[in-house]
């Protein structure tokens, strides 16, 4: 998250990728930054367990909504 504030902050268009398992602390975090409007997307989790089919998948899914977050910010 640091890094996402930081290049918004600079004009950078960013979008913050997690798991769902840190919906809640990417919103504390992005408050507490002082940029709680940044983009967020949020993969299912887990990540660390999924083979590789499993993450194609939600590759896939994330880049249109790291694609549509850009296109509509």
């Amino acid at each position: 998250m640091h890094d996402t504030v930081y290049f918004e902050t600079q004009g950078r268009p960013s979008v913050f990728l997690a798991s769902t398992e840190f919906v809640e602390a990417a919103e504390a975090q992005s408050v507490a930054l002082g940029l709680p409007e940044v983009r967020r997307v949020f993969v299912p989790h887990p990540i660390q367990d999924a083979l590789d089919p499993e993450m194609w998948a939600k590759a896939e899914v994330a880049f249109e909504a790291v694609v549509a977050a850009l296109l509509d910010g």
